[in-house]
């Protein structure tokens, strides 16, 4: 299977947006600050300025027009600070869409790694396997069990060292002799002596036949 994550880059372009929507938020979000901040100083400034009670009609003209310039100017910062909260609520969204699909992709990037890594695994096992049928088949070969890894016969093999070689052959041969019957020597000197008997017997019959044959022959006359 392909091990390398085929998405990758659009991992990587998915999460540079998040980061740029991150940074809109934090922006977005100074900004009301810094709109909040200037309404508190428009409305000092007003609270400051105070409705002249005396003085020529032209300076009491000019310092009414001056405060509702403050009063305008501090308006204007309340629906600055407005409009700052509606564009941070805007980026925030796109910061939530942009994370969404950010983790619709590295979703798929996880499920990749652990196809990746069960892939692995079962490779592994595999190789495992055909290894410990391999050593079977080499150890039947060899004349070895492969349950107990006890040698059939301890002489099929060269491993070792000489007295190691020795001392195996030594108990096969002592195996071998302890499973033959037991063989009592004086009774089989017995039956050679009977048998010698027997045939010394026979023998000596043999040659009295032959000298009564012989005897016969010689008075007949006939084959003298």
């Amino acid at each position: 299977m392909n091990r390398l994550f085929r998405l990758g880059p659009v991992l990587r372009a998915r999460k540079a947006q998040e980061d740029a929507a991150k940074g809109a938020v934090i922006q977005s979000r100074q900004e009301i600050r810094d709109a909040q901040a200037l309404v508190k100083r428009r409305q000092l400034d007003l609270a400051g300025a105070d409705a002249p009670t005396e003085g020529t009609a032209r300076a009491m003209v000019a310092s009414m027009v001056a405060r509702q310039s403050m009063a305008a100017t501090l308006s204007g910062a309340h629906r600055m600070v407005a409009d700052a909260e509606d564009l941070a609520r805007e980026k925030q969204a796109e910061l939530a869409d942009a994370a969404k699909r950010r983790r619709a992709v590295e979703s798929m990037a996880e499920r990749h790694a652990e196809a990746v890594k069960a892939h692995d695994l079962r490779t592994e096992q595999l190789a495992i396997d055909e290894m410990a049928v391999t050593a079977k088949a080499r150890n039947a070969a060899r004349g070895i069990d492969a349950t107990s890894e006890e040698r059939a016969n301890t002489l099929r093999h060269g491993n070792g060292t000489a007295a190691d070689r020795e001392d195996a052959a030594r108990e096969t041969a002592n195996s071998v002799a302890a499973r033959r019957p037991a063989v009592d020597l004086a009774n089989a000197r017995q039956a050679i002596d009977a048998a010698r008997a027997t045939l010394s017997l026979a023998a000596k019959r043999d040659d009295e036949a032959a000298e009564l044959t012989d005897e016969g022959y010689a008075d007949d006359g006939s084959r003298a």
